[in-house]
């Protein structure tokens, strides 16, 4: 074995190793970045700058702020709650009797009053709540290979699928759990005249996906072609799915993989209560709101059961602004810090006033 001796110089910190007649220095190099002598600039914190620091970020954040929080309230929003578990809710038999494996569809209508016209586009969104889509096992149950288009993960879907990747012997398209529980209420908006006549509100379903989504992420399998039935013939459709994902639409170019409801239900939400983009009322004239004050009702096809998780399911019609959707918080956030570091800067400059001139003259004493 070979024997070793350790020198160490106290004085420099030099450090060597001495063994079969070599010598090693541990000492680090003489450079200003491992001999610490790097520029650095230490601010000294003093009335003079802290002050003023403190009144800027209160004026800034406190106007900012209030900006905010009015832009956020003139967003005119409306929810309907439907999940039916209240027995006078109109869709209680539906909620009570619904499961995934009906095959009568049961279909209930709510009749709400919006008190103030919608100006501008308006958003229909779905809600639903206590659903975990972060769930880790439920972000990864896809294939993107699949839905890219790839034929090769058509008919072999990935392990990260399971077990929802195969039914009755065939592949699944699309696989994974996430498809397999895609939303699937269908939601109709009537405004009832004055003459009892009910008029059918026209809801846009295209345009509510990501543009990415739409063009890069999503494809189907050999082309946005018309014949998508032999595409896709040897696989299956979800379990829960009612029909094949090459009869979502009638439309070619939102069927299959790039159906844009199933492109927004697959962009998975980060918190258990969330909404997804359903359709968009498209304004027609500037002289006529585009939803008008008075009596409407919501026709629900009830497919989408969420009594088992203790879910609950709602409809939100919303406008937005140049800041997106209604979200006081952040307008709350930023007059708070404001008033915040404004406060502050008036009590320092209390204190400072009350005692910064004291210890100046004892120091010029001293």
């Amino acid at each position: 074995m070979m024997a070793s001796s350790y020198n160490a110089k106290e004085e420099d910190g030099h450090v060597t190793v001495s063994g079969s007649g070599a010598t090693r220095s541990r000492k680090p190099d003489n450079t200003a970045f491992k001999q610490q002598r790097l520029p650095a600039w230490q601010p000294i914190l003093t009335a003079g700058t802290v002050l003023p620091a403190f009144f800027v970020i209160g004026l800034i954040f406190i106007p900012v702020g209030i900006g905010l929080y009015v832009t956020s309230n003139n967003i005119k929003e409306f929810q309907i709650d439907y999940t039916g578990t209240e027995m006078s809710s109109p869709c209680f038999n539906c909620s009570q009797n619904f499961s995934w494996n009906n095959t009568m569809p049961c279909t209930c209508s709510l009749p709400f009053v919006l008190d103030q016209p919608f100006e501008n586009n308006v958003f229909v969104y779905y809600g639903l709540s206590n659903f975990y889509q972060n769930h880790r096992r439920y972000v990864k149950s896809r294939d993107d290979s699949q839905l890219n288009g790839n034929m090769e993960s058509l008919k072999s879907p990935s392990k990260e699928c399971e077990p929802y990747a195969h039914s009755d012997n065939k592949p699944t398209a699309p696989c994974g759990a996430i498809a397999n529980s895609m939303f699937n209420d269908t939601l109709d908006l009537f405004f009832i005249d004055p003459n009892g006549t009910r008029i059918q509100i026209p809801l846009t379903k295209r345009g509510i996906a990501w543009w990415t989504d739409k063009h890069v992420k999503f494809r189907n399998p050999g082309g946005n072609g018309p014949n998508l039935t032999s595409v896709f013939q040897g696989t299956s459709k979800p379990v829960n799915w009612h029909k094949p994902v090459y009869e979502l639409d009638s439309d070619p170019e939102n069927n299959g993989f790039i159906n844009e409801d199933f492109i927004v239900w697959m962009r998975t939400a980060a918190l258990p209560t969330f909404r997804k983009l359903y359709r968009i009322i498209q304004k027609k004239s500037n002289m006529v709101p585009t939803l008008p004050s008075g009596n409407y009702t919501l026709e629900v096809v009830y497919n989408y059961p969420v009594r088992s998780f203790d879910g609950r399911k709602r409809v939100i019609l919303s406008t937005i602004s140049w800041m997106g959707g209604k979200n006081p918080f952040l307008g709350i956030a930023y007059i708070t810090v404001g008033a915040v570091c404004f406060f502050l800067g008036v009590v320092l400059l209390i204190i400072h006033h009350k005692y910064g001139s004291r210890n100046n003259s004892a120091d010029i004493s001293n």
